[in-house]
């Protein structure tokens, strides 16, 4: 409860009289606020008293306790006295207020203003002001018990600590109390909505109990809160959960569980499969171990009173000081020292390539039939490389589970975002800008969402296309019944010989080949330009590691729009390498864009089965890479150029493979290989481009 608090606020003084007002700096809808007018004498002539409170949006009510101590917000301003006779020296105290806010009185900043005029005008006024600011009714640290007595403690938001709401329900492993502007702000305007939001630390994370392993418990857990959250007597049984990367992805562990009371998410900007998450076409992403470093390992060391960085700030300034190269290029890996007292699931990763069992409870993909709820899907083209996959399968994966449905409940949002909520709010990804329409009203979207589908209410989801692309180059959304469009039509281009660099042509090609020497010694470096946006890597066709093909000055717009594949036929003289096809947009005057993030461009050759059982290289054989995972929305505009670049490594985001056959996790020995792209009639390599008819 706030008690009368004095507080700086405008005062006005005259002939030695003064006015104030007392109240409380801040309050929540249902807390108890006391206020009252204080005017010091001398006061040498009548006067009129007044008094007001001005609403966040402008409005003018009287702020008085009513006769049954309710808060009266009568419009207008208030006369407390009239013609008060002249006042000697002392204070004349008048109460406005005394009594709890009430849920009308609704989240925002308000104004008290008192005023104290001489009858008939003469002489000075005196004024005072100050300022309240009111938020809805806030639990701290509610527990929410888990099946097997560990703990979990949120933040409860809610209008009022009286009656039942529909739940959001956001989980995180970054705190609660975090602070996070977006975060916060979708919050504030959820509650807004007339939700209850419970934002809650995950298992083993700053004020929840138990011990920390990402996502391995976040199905249980989730389900767990879900149901606990639905039986609450301020909750009326219906929930919706959302949050974008980590708390999007609990939320379809959470659903794989089937929760009956989960009615609705948004699980934005996450994967269908963990395989393709921590691995990438076999590659280990070794920039996992920034995210391990920076964001995980501070609150561990606190909970386990641990030497070394305790906040974020601290270990992001330490670890640019033992350096990216160091630690992200240490071989053997499973030796790498900074984090052995803080994760040992860093190391459990690299002892499992991704295609083994180990990896089981974290796939999506083949599980749909269990997920009841309303699922809206979003990404980006731009996001990490496990984004616009993550949506495309999920969203394809759902619709294939719900045939019949008249309402299917899912749908595709893609914009040409990085990874992010703010991402959403910005007209540009890396250096590339594409306008005004670019941008979203992320909260709307989130929000309008979980109103239809957790509580009911008709708006305009259900006008919006199933599938809503945003087409670069073109820089305009479509909306589109299907993905991929139905209008796409897969279109092969054949890898060439050419004049210098190799070509990109539409009919089958001689045989012929073209060879690189790869060293991990000296891998191609890119310093997470390509994870943040657009960059322009027309370097890329310059280093004599990296093999180029591109098409002539294009004759007229071509749009590509939907999956996109690499079939590449390969040879080394070593038993293992790594292939990254990297696709440019080349401008007239030579800037070449990515159009997505390498990781969605990767295999290792060893792992081209997808199965735990690694195959090496026969030196010499020609085998066929396929690399599909490919997904973009993008128009070449006239006079611009296609570009495949062929390279063996992207250092230091991705993991080097060492070329000798063995796991870089467990060697440090590495070796030069010669690698061969064989094209032509034979063997026939070629992306596979869904372009869209002008």
């Amino acid at each position: 409860m706030w008690a009368v608090v004095a507080v700086a606020c405008a005062c006005a003084r005259a002939r030695g009289a003064s006015l104030e007002i007392d109240a409380p700096p801040r309050a929540e809808t249902g807390d108890r606020v006391a206020a009252e007018v204080v005017l010091e004498g001398p006061v040498d002539q009548p006067f009129d008293g007044y008094v007001c409170l001005v609403t966040p949006g402008g409005y003018v009510i009287s702020a008085v306790r009513g006769r049954n101590g309710a808060l009266a917000t009568r419009p207008g301003v208030h006369r407390y006295v009239a013609a008060h006779p002249p006042l000697p020296a002392g204070r004349f105290v008048l109460p406005l207020v005394d009594a709890a806010v009430p849920r009308e009185l609704s989240r925002g900043e308000y104004r008290f203003l008192a005023a104290c005029v001489p009858v008939g005008g003469g002489g000075e006024a005196l004024r005072a002001e100050a300022r309240l600011s009111v938020d809805w009714c806030l639990d701290r640290d509610v527990e929410t018990p888990m099946r097997d007595g560990t703990l979990l403690r949120g933040d409860l938001r809610r209008q009022a600590r009286d009656g039942r709401f529909p739940v959001l329900v956001f989980r995180t492993p970054y705190s609660k109390d975090e602070g996070d502007l977006d975060n916060e702000r979708t919050f504030r305007r959820a509650v807004d909505r007339g939700y209850a939001v419970l934002v809650q630390d995950v298992r083993g994370r700053y004020r929840s109990g138990g011990d920390y392993t990402p996502y391995v418990n976040e199905g249980r857990d989730g389900y767990d809160t879900i149901e606990w959250a639905a039986a609450q007597p301020w909750s009326d049984g219906n929930v919706g959960t959302f949050g974008l990367s980590y708390p999007g992805a609990v939320q379809w562990l959470a659903a794989l569980e089937s929760p009956p009371h989960l009615k609705a998410m948004v699980p934005a900007m996450c994967f269908s499969t963990i395989r393709e998450f921590i691995y990438f076409g076999g590659v280990f992403e070794t920039a996992w171990s920034s995210w391990v470093y920076v964001d995980m390992t501070p609150d561990t060391r606190v909970r386990h009173d641990l030497s070394g960085p305790r906040t974020v700030d601290e270990a992001k300034a330490e670890y640019v000081r033992i350096g990216v190269d160091v630690i992200q290029g240490w071989l053997p890996q499973n030796e790498m020292p900074y984090l052995a007292d803080t994760a040992p699931y860093y190391y459990d990763w690299l002892a499992h390539g991704p295609y083994e069992a180990y990896w089981d409870w974290g796939v999506i993909e083949g599980r749909y039939d269990r997920v009841k709820a309303a699922v809206l899907n979003l990404s980006g083209w731009y996001d990490e490389a496990y984004g616009t996959q993550g949506a495309t399968a999920n969203y394809l994966g759902l619709l294939a589970s719900r045939v019949g449905e008249a309402d299917p409940r899912t749908k595709l949002v893609i914009g040409p975002w990085i990874h992010g909520v703010d991402a959403t709010a910005s007209a540009a990804a890396g250096d590339r800008t594409f306008g005004p329409s670019a941008v979203i009203d992320y909260d709307d979207v989130v929000l309008s969402w979980l109103d239809r589908y957790v509580r009911g209410v008709e708006n305009w989801i259900d006008d919006a296309a199933p599938v809503h692309l945003f087409v670069m180059g073109d820089d305009r959304w479509r909306r589109e019944e299907a993905w991929p469009p139905s209008s796409a039509r897969t279109t092969p281009v054949y890898l060439a010989a050419g004049e210098g660099r190799g070509a990109l042509v539409l009919a089958p090609p001689a045989d012929g080949s073209r060879s690189f020497v790869a060293d991990p010694q000296d891998p191609v470096r890119d310093d997470y330009g390509t994870n943040f946006g657009a960059t322009d890597l027309r370097w890329l066709a310059d280093r004599p590691d990296i093999l180029t093909f591109e098409t002539g000055p294009l004759p007229a717009d071509v749009e590509v729009t939907g999956p996109i594949a690499a079939e590449v036929w390969i040879s080394s003289d070593a038993p293992d390498c790594d292939i990254y096809t990297v696709l440019l947009d080349v401008a007239p005057d030579g800037t070449a864009y990515n159009l997505m993030g390498p990781g969605n461009a990767v295999l290792r050759a060893s792992a081209r089965g997808g199965t735990p059982t690694r195959e090496p290289l026969v030196p010499g054989t020609p085998v066929k890479l396929t690399l599909d995972r490919m997904r973009n929305a993008n128009t070449f505009k006239a006079g611009h150029r296609l570009r495949l670049c062929i390279a063996a490594s992207w250092f230091p985001i991705y993991s080097r493979n060492l070329q000798t056959g063995l796991s870089e996790a467990e060697s440090a020995v590495t070796r030069t290989a010669t690698i061969t792209v064989h094209h032509g009639t034979r063997r026939p390599s070629r992306l596979l481009l869904p372009v869209v008819p002008r």
